[in-house]
């Protein structure tokens, strides 16, 4: 069974999102990038989907490079999201590490299949 993350400040995104790919496995949440990280030393997801703006503490971004710098981490999938939607912003994320980057607002069914491509890679 495939395993997400979500971590987004927003619970009610955090639900939506969590509704929306329940179908693709097991969907943990986190609300911060400190409760993130405490989940992936316990385990590693498949896909970690993971808002840019995550309020106080460490960034999305911050936390997407720091991610890829682990070598315990490599090959999980990195999705993010974000309400910045200018071709810096994406570029800025891609640059991150990140596989996909997806502007909020989003359909559910753009989410699930934008998730699902990741994960068949």
């Amino acid at each position: 069974m495939q395993r997400i993350l979500v971590v987004d400040d927003q619970a009610d995104l955090r639900l939506l999102i969590r509704l929306s790919l329940r179908a693709l496995g097991e969907v943990a949440q986190a609300a911060n990038a400190e409760a993130a990280l405490a989940q992936l030393a316990a385990s590693r997801p498949d896909l970690l989907i993971l808002d840019v703006c995550l309020g106080e503490g460490i960034s999305g971004l911050a936390l997407c490079r720091q991610l890829r710098d682990d070598p315990a981490l490599a090959g999980m999938k990195i999705m993010l999201l974000s309400a910045c939607g200018q071709q810096s912003d994406v570029t800025a994320g891609l640059a991150a590490g990140a596989d996909d980057y997806v502007v909020k607002p989003f359909s559910p069914e753009s989410l699930y299949d934008a998730a699902a491509a990741l994960l068949k890679q």
